[in-house]
Formats: C-alpha cells, sequence, structure tokens
C-alpha cells in the first residue's frame, strides 16, 4: 500500500505536468491515508526543487505552483506563498490567498482572491475566503453582508456555516457558533477548521472527551491544524494519555524542528508521563479512593449548588478536598446556605471541603493552597485592572487550565501567586510560566515575589 501511495504522490507532481484542482483532490486523499505520506510528501519536494533549479520560463512557473501546493499541504506557509506568487493561473491564486490569510498579510490576500476570481475560480469560494478576511480585519459588517448574499450556500456547503459560525463567534454568540460549525461537519465531515472550533469550544466547556474526538477529527485532515496539535497534546496530558500527548507533539518538533516552544512541551509530557507513573506507585487506600471518585451528581444539589460545580469543573467529592470555602463563596449566586449543602454531604463521607489542601499528599500533592491574597493600596484605576478577568487576556490552554484549576478569575488573583505555586499545577511548565509573565508585564504587573 505504502509503494502504491508513494507512487500516487510522486506521480501528482513529477509525472503529470498539469497541476489543478483534481491534483489538489487526490493529494488530500493521500495524506488522509497515514501521517507517513507526509514524509513522502516532503520527498517528493526536494525532487520539484531540483527540476525547478533546472527550468525557467513556463516550465518554471508550473513548477512553482506544484512546489507551492506542496508546500501549502505539509504547514510551511511561508514557502508556500514564496513559490505561488511566482506562479500563475486561478488555483495558484487561490491557494496564495489561503497562505496569506494564515500569514495575516490581509490586503495582499484581498489581491489574490481577486485575480482567482477573475481567472475562473468558483466565485462562490472566493467570496467566503474574502468574508474571512474582512472578519479577520475586524469588518463584521461587511463580512455578514457577503453571506447574507451567499445564503442559498447554507444548504450544501460546510464553509458557509464554519464562515458564520466564526463570525457568531466574533460577535460573542458561541452558543448560535457552536450551530453553525456542527452544521459544517454533518455536510463536511471533513472540515478540519470546523472539528478544532467545536474541540475549542469544548475544550472551554469542560467536556474532554467530545474535545478529544472533535480534535482528533481535525488532525486527521491535511493540512495538519498546528494549533489542534497543541490543544489535543494538553488534553491528552490532561486524561493520562501521555503516550499519545508525546506522540503530538514530536509530531510538532518533526514538523518545525527550530521551535523551541514544540520541544518544551515534548520536554513537559515525557516528565508527566514519569510523574504519573511514579504517582500510581503510591498506594492509596481503596476505600478512600472509591469515596474520592463519587461523582457530586449521585448527591441532590439545588440549582445553585450544580451551576457552582459546573461553573468550577468540580466533578467528583475528590475535586471539593482541592478548593476552599472562600473559592466556593466567591462563585456568583454561592451563599452559605449552599455552603452548609456541601459541607453536610461531604460530613456524610468522612471528608471536608478542602482537606486535600491541609493534609497534602494523602490526597493530591500537585495542589498547595495559595497564601491568602493581600489587598493592595492602589488607585482606582489601578484596581480596575486588578479586576480585568483572566479571560480577556487570551492565554493558551495550559495556562488557561492551570488558573481553572486554581479558580484564578482576574488579574488580581493571578498575582496573588508565586512562580513556584504556578509550577505545582499538573501540566504547567515553564513555557506556561513565560506566557504568564509576559502578559502580566504588558499590564506592568508581575508575579508576587518576581
Amino acid at each position: 500500500m505504502v509503494d502504491v501511495l508513494r507512487r500516487d504522490v510522486k506521480s501528482l507532481f513529477l509525472e503529470r505536468e498539469e497541476c489543478d484542482a483534481g491534483t489538489v483532490q487526490q493529494l488530500r486523499q493521500a495524506l488522509t491515508v497515514s501521517p507517513e505520506q507526509y514524509r513522502l510528501l516532503r520527498e517528493t519536494v526536494q525532487a520539484m526543487e531540483q527540476k525547478l533549479q533546472q527550468s525557467s520560463g513556463a516550465a518554471a512557473k508550473r513548477w512553482h505552483l506544484k512546489l507551492g501546493v506542496a508546500s501549502y499541504f505539509l504547514g510551511q506557509t511561508r514557502e508556500a506563498a514564496q513559490h505561488l506568487r511566482q506562479a500563475e493561473g486561478a488555483l495558484a491564486n487561490f491557494y496564495l490567498a489561503r497562505a496569506l490569510i494564515s500569514l495575516e498579510e490581509w490586503e495582499d490576500a484581498l489581491k489574490a482572491l481577486e485575480r482567482a476570481e477573475k481567472a475562473g475560480y468558483t466565485a462562490s469560494q472566493v467570496r467566503l475566503l474574502r468574508a474571512e478576511v474582512y472578519r479577520r480585519q475586524g469588518k463584521l459588517k461587511a463580512a455578514r453582508e457577503i453571506l447574507e448574499e451567499l445564503r442559498d450556500l447554507s444548504t450544501h456547503s460546510g464553509e458557509y456555516h464554519y464562515q458564520l459560525g466564526k463570525l457568531y463567534l466574533e460577535e460573542g454568540s458561541r452558543e448560535k457558533a457552536a450551530a453553525h460549525f456542527e452544521r459544517a461537519v454533518e455536510l463536511d465531515p471533513n472540515h478540519a477548521a470546523a472539528w478544532f472550533e467545536l474541540g475549542f469550544l469544548n475544550d472551554l466547556a469542560g467536556n474532554d472527551e467530545e474535545a478529544i474526538h472533535c480534535l482528533e477529527r481535525c488532525i486527521a485532515q491535511p493540512p495538519v491544524h498546528v494549533g489542534a496539535l497543541y490543544n489535543l497534546g494538553v488534553l491528552y496530558e490532561d486524561n493520562h494519555q501521555y503516550d499519545r500527548a508525546i506522540a503530538c507533539f514530536e509530531r510538532l518538533v518533526r514538523a518545525f524542528p527550530t521551535d523551541e516552544r514544540a520541544r518544551l512541551y515534548l520536554k513537559d509530557a515525557v516528565a508527566s508521563r514519569g510523574s504519573f507513573v511514579a504517582e500510581e506507585q503510591k498506594p492509596i487506600p481503596d476505600k478512600l479512593q472509591q469515596v474520592l471518585d463519587t461523582p457530586v451528581t449521585e448527591f441532590e444539589l439545588s440549582v445553585r449548588v450544580r451551576n457552582c460545580l459546573e461553573k468550577m469543573n468540580i466533578k467528583t467529592l475528590g475535586d471539593l478536598t482541592r478548593v476552599t470555602e472562600a473559592q466556593l463563596l466567591a462563585s456568583k449566586n454561592f451563599g452559605e446556605t449552599s455552603l452548609k449543602e456541601l459541607r453536610a454531604i461531604m460530613e456524610s463521607k468522612g471528608l471536608r471541603i478542602g482537606q486535600a489542601l491541609e493534609e497534602g499528599a494523602k490526597y493530591d500533592p500537585r495542589f498547595r493552597e495559595a497564601p491568602p491574597p493581600q489587598p493592595p493600596a492602589v488607585s482606582e484605576q489601578e484596581q480596575a485592572l486588578l479586576r480585568k478577568p483572566v479571560s480577556e487576556l487570551g492565554f493558551s490552554v495550559r495556562p488557561r487550565k492551570a488558573m481553572a484549576k486554581l479558580n484564578i478569575q482576574t488579574v488580581g488573583d493571578l498575582i496573588n501567586y508565586t512562580a513556584e505555586q504556578l509550577l505545582e499545577v499538573k501540566n504547567f511548565g515553564v513555557t506556561s510560566l513565560n506566557e504568564v509573565r509576559a502578559k502580566l508585564a504588558e499590564l506592568g504587573l508581575k508575579l508576587r515575589g518576581d
């Protein structure tokens, strides 16, 4: 089978003179079969580069087109753009536009789309991509006008629903966005970008299993979504699937050998696997573990308590041993009555809220209670900055998950933690710490002790 695919990939570019939409479709199919096909495509690229050096005129333009398409599907966006700029025709300009969008070169992308449409590329596909450019430029009204004009595509175009979903997401309507992403994958089960967005939204909601499923569907489609590999690797780690996490990060390192971030994530995943094995070797009394693993949904809970636990991603009694009563009371609409309800449930099982924080390694050695925050003497403007939600700072997956575990909701909460305390959280490594420090530095702030 590999020999057949090797021959097919090479024949697409080396034995056929033309490169057209059919070439792209066959390339997608070959790459979907196995990640091994990416290595075969890289070999083909090297052969085409040699052909290009020996060519000129129209022949050289054809090799630039082939190299541009191949580089795009290998995730080498900048190289793809360089080749496609020197090619001609509808396909060259359409994929040049896609590469330029990834590079955030908006005006050049719009010019490439205009050339693609004039050269005969499918007008609706060009206009959908133009709507994406406008949306990413912040021109939401212009993007919506295009999508309104293309409303007839809603019955059969996954890309239309994807673009509409992204627009709703930009406007802050997650539920509507999710509905359109779901419709996009119904119409086009291979729509990688829609699968990524569904994975991201499920990740935010704490639906790890569904998020993993969506991201796995995303990375099965070429070109592989780099963000999906990072997010999926982190989710695998959070669910103790360390070998799969390592495979994701190794894939990133192979694709981007000079990317220090990918190497650090791989290093963290390998270390986490070793830590997990060591922890598994520590005996915990079976009866105690069974009690700690009891889902909170097994108890009769009031609406306010249930909403609070969902918001804080507390799923078991063990989770309740790793939060403080103060953290629970900080949740909206959660008061003393709700706290008494939870105390009674915990006492019925011989547990206390925050018990793991008090007794340490018997329950979970990775979490430590931070010292109570000391209110700083600051101006009203500075107080407003400290009340700013950390969700508005644009953190990547790992820092965001760590803050959720520690119930860090505002900038003020964050700066009351030391670097050492953050590093104690599972899967929060030096890469995440540097990101937090950089975001705080932009606000003129530091972690406690920095």
